[in-house]
């Protein structure tokens, strides 16, 4: 097993590593809507976080030689889910290849850290 910090990458908020690999499957830990460049500032609205969450994921598997096409599974958990689930879809889709989404599940939170509006966990595999 190896764990993970990417140079470079988002702040962790807590104590973790940004991914696990196992036998050639890679945990990519949640990551939130702000960025290595000002960690804790979130932007308005969830379109906003989910393309930021999306860019700290593709971020993380960059730094193993991997990308999105690589993610088999998805994780979402949204703070406002009757009010964002459709918006974040909208953004969320535009990441990966038509017809190449990975299995996912979408789940309503009670709270995130930095009080953002969602966050995304991700298993990878290598190719």
């Amino acid at each position: 097993m190896r764990f993970h910090m990417i140079p470079g990458g988002p702040k962790p908020v807590a104590p973790f590593s940004h991914a696990v690999e196992s036998d050639g499957f890679i945990f990519v830990t949640g990551q939130m809507p702000d960025t290595p460049a000002a960690p804790g500032i979130l932007p308005e609205g969830v379109a906003a976080q989910t393309r930021n969450v999306m860019a700290n994921l593709s971020t993380v598997l960059a730094g193993l030689g991997l990308a999105l096409e690589h993610v088999v599974m998805a994780r979402v958990y949204l703070t406002r889910f009757k009010d964002d689930y459709v918006e974040m879809n909208e953004v969320y889709r535009t990441f990966f290849a038509e017809g190449r989404l990975p299995a996912r599940t979408c789940v309503g939170v009670t709270g995130l850290a930095y009080d953002a509006l969602i966050e995304i966990d991700l298993i990878a595999r290598r190719p």
